[in-house]
């Protein structure tokens, strides 16, 4: 019979409530844990030799986490031995005598990974939001951002990594990937996310970005001419694409007469549809501290902007959530 901690017995000081238990409460209760089970489970080994295998509720729940917190695969290893919340978090009891390790942790991501369910994960949240009434889809917003990747040569194979680039944004020069989303105009949330390289235009992704349902999509003014480009109009003949103007043209604008006025009061319309899409881009690179890419390439590193993309719209709408809750 194991002894019993004096850590869990009951007696220790009560927690203070600190933010980051407020945060992991808060997305605990959010998160469709069922739901997103159901979609790993049927991948996960079984494990009949060997070690009998962690949770596989466990090792999503720290795969989360990282995501959460921005750790590494060794470093959530150390984080789970070091923090105790980390650990309730992921439901491993306090009498346990061993903790994931890193490659155990690399074996999981690497699963969700070969299985493209990074994508599913986005899309099963979407679906949970949809029912919830928190997701309309009669339009769109779509935008770019840039990911910074290391461009350091001091690795095994002496060079960056070949699947990212370099492109020049304003009079400054960026290594990495851009990540395209297609975000719900009415709610901010993301439904469609694809991966490129940093040279790659944003014009040339919109196609991919739609759902198919919207009426309306907003942009700004990178995707000038989207309308005529061949594979949109084939795809999607019947959409309003609202682009807006390049700034050049609106400082142009005489806005003391009625034709100028209007056309100012238009595009400042469309500028305040089209904030909605900054907001996840805040959320993944402030809240979630994601502003270089972790791994070589570029599937692993879509892979994860999946799923975070799907936290971030279970975070953006978790107080409307939890009051449907209580109600």
């Amino acid at each position: 019979m194991k002894q019993i901690s004096l850590a869990a017995t009951g007696f220790e000081l009560a927690p203070k409530r600190t933010r980051k238990r407020e945060f992991l409460d808060e997305m605990d209760r959010v998160i469709p844990w069922s739901e997103l089970l159901a979609l790993i489970v049927p991948h996960a080994k079984s494990g009949k030799t060997g070690r009998p295998p962690f949770a596989v509720e466990t090792m999503l729940r720290i795969h989360l986490l990282q995501q959460f917190f921005g750790h590494s695969d060794p470093a959530m290893e150390e984080a789970l031995h070091d923090i105790p919340l980390y650990r309730e978090f992921a439901r491993l009891d306090a009498g346990i005598t061993r903790l994931p390790d890193e490659s155990t942790i690399l074996r999981f991501r690497h699963l969700l990974e070969a299985h493209d369910l990074g994508a599913q994960i986005l899309a099963t949240v979407n679906a949970v939001l949809a029912q919830r009434g928190l997701l309309l889809k009669t339009g769109t917003v779509v935008d770019a951002t840039l990911i910074a990747a290391p461009s350091s040569t001091k690795n095994k194979e002496g060079r960056r990594d070949p699947e990212m680039h370099q492109t020049k944004k304003g009079n400054q020069w960026h290594f990495g990937m851009k990540c395209h989303i297609g975000v719900d105009a009415d709610s901010g949330l993301v439904h469609t996310v694809v991966g490129t390289a940093a040279n790659v235009h944003d014009v040339t992704q919109a196609g991919a970005l739609l759902h198919g349902e919207e009426a309306d999509v907003f942009a700004d003014s990178g995707y000038r001419g989207v309308h005529k480009r061949e594979e949109v109009s084939q795809a999607h003949p019947d959409v309003a694409w609202h682009v807006a103007m390049m700034p050049s043209q609106r400082k142009a604008l005489d806005t003391t007469t009625p034709l100028g006025a209007i056309r100012e009061a238009l595009e400042k319309t469309k500028a305040c549809i089209r904030a909605k899409v900054e907001h996840p881009f805040r959320v993944i690179k402030c809240q979630f501290g994601h502003r270089k890419t972790r791994y070589r390439g570029l599937a692993k590193n879509t892979t994860q902007l999946l799923v975070m993309f799907a936290l971030s719209n279970l975070w953006m709408v978790r107080k409307r959530i939890l009051q449907g809750a209580v109600g």
